[in-house]
């Protein structure tokens, strides 16, 4: 713990915050008696590093109008983003999973890791309150954006909607058109429909991420 308390640049004084933070819930159901897992803090997590990333971009942005900060801010605190400061930390090596997850190639699972990221925060938050939590976020996941540096953009549903309005016609419809999985690892498959009637589908672990990835597909596409 004293080895990833130094990557995280916090010490605790309660460290059972940063177990439970480590602890999947693949893990907790194997010993309900012994341990909670992280889902309780990946929950306050996300909360305050919303707060704590429209605080910075209203700050950094005070002209941009309210959809682009809603754009700019879900882009910050993305998974993928998250994922990325996951593998910074090694957060992969400190995960405790259960047997399945384990084998099955849970502890480099990009949702997994980056649920992990939220519940960090929100144990950080729960120890030492906001601004150490603040002040991680902002080293970690803020830092380019605060540099002045726009993250890549990779929401592909606006790009793909601008392409629809252009054309002048209706916008994409997307539909849900299937699941798999149990509760607590679901993954969604998402159809969206193109102008020549053709559909383009993708996965994901919630449903936003599925249709984010049917409308990059789509807009692969319409390139080729």
């Amino acid at each position: 713990m004293e080895r990833l308390e130094k990557r995280l640049g916090y010490t605790f004084r309660n460290r059972s915050y940063l177990e439970t933070a480590l602890t999947h819930s693949s893990y907790a159901n194997e010993q309900p008696h012994t341990r909670h897992s992280n889902e309780r803090l990946e929950f306050l997590g996300d909360a305050v590093l919303g707060f704590c990333a429209a605080k910075t971009i209203c700050r950094l942005y005070p002209d941009m109008p309210e959809g682009g900060l809603t754009r700019l801010r879900a882009e910050l605190v993305c998974e993928a983003s998250l994922h990325q400061v996951a593998l910074a930390l090694g957060l992969g090596d400190y995960i405790h999973l259960g047997r399945n997850e384990e084998c099955n190639g849970g502890r480099t699972r990009t949702s997994i890791l980056a649920d992990c990221v939220e519940a960090v925060i929100a144990a950080i938050y729960l120890d030492g309150g906001l601004d150490p939590a603040e002040k991680f976020i902002s080293e970690r996941i803020l830092k380019d954006v605060q540099a002045g540096h726009s993250p890549a953009r990779t929401d592909y549903k606006t790009q793909l909607q601008e392409i629809f309005q252009r054309a002048g016609g209706p916008g994409p419809v997307y539909s849900i058109v299937g699941e798999s999985g149990p509760d607590h690892n679901k993954t969604f498959v998402a159809s969206v429909a193109l102008h020549d009637g053709t559909a383009a589908t993708g996965e994901g672990k919630s449903k936003k991420e599925a249709e984010q990835a049917a409308a990059k597909a789509a807009l692969e596409k319409l390139k080729s």
